[in-house]
């Protein structure tokens, strides 16, 4: 079961979602997309948040109201978090989430530490959970199978971007050949390279002069 959740209005549409347990958030982690940032509790057992961004955005473009919403919500539902006022809260892009064999269930670290943030909560703000709350909708989703819809469209994409790009290239050789072929005609052209009609006349006995000769 994932529970998902809606941000602040004012600040646009963003999703924020977690799992149920550890085998959701291992689910969670395995079948990420690139536009999800994690939030966790540091050094605290806690929900494994998810913001899901926009296409094109990253998680420094988070703006700061759906960033204490995040914060807020992975806050309250951390048995020792929710307890106790100032914990930090870690968030980091999903591609950083590193899972070794080792690892328990729902267990991470990341790739690199310095794609990681740290943001404090001073205490909870129950205006803010409770708003998250009323829209939480709880959802059995095929991750998996969103997953590799996803990764259908971005192949397609892919491949579009492949077919143009070879369009163009094809257009830009043709106009090359083009030219080309105009710079040597032009050069053909030239004046002085040129034999006028006079000028083969010239080389040619007219045919009163061939007469004369023949007589």
């Amino acid at each position: 079961m994932v529970f998902y959740f809606k941000a602040r209005p004012e600040a646009g549409d963003y999703t924020i979602f977690m799992g149920l347990d550890k085998y959701e958030n291992e689910e969670l982690i395995k079948y990420g997309f690139p536009e999800d940032v994690w939030f966790h509790v540091d050094k605290m057992s806690s929900a494994h948040v998810y913001l899901r961004l926009h296409k094109g955005q990253t998680f420094d473009d988070i703006p700061e109201g759906v960033l204490e919403d995040c914060a807020q919500l992975v806050k309250a539902n951390s048995i020792q978090g929710n307890k106790v006022n100032n914990v930090d809260v870690v968030y980091t892009p999903w591609h950083n989430l590193k899972k070794t064999a080792s690892m328990d269930v729902g267990q991470v670290g990341f790739h690199n530490s310095k794609m990681v943030r740290t943001v404090k909560v001073e205490k909870r703000i129950n205006e803010i959970v409770n708003r998250l709350n009323r829209t939480k909708v709880e959802r059995k989703p095929d991750l998996k199978a969103e997953r590799e819809a996803v990764n259908a469209v971005e192949r397609a994409e892919r491949k579009n971007q492949l077919r143009e790009k070879k369009r163009r290239e094809e257009m830009e050789r043709l106009e090359k050949e083009r030219q080309a072929d105009l710079r040597s005609y032009k050069n053909l052209m030239v004046a002085d390279k040129m034999t006028s009609n006079k000028d083969i006349a010239s080389g040619h006995k007219t045919l009163q002069e061939l007469e004369d000769d023949f007589m």
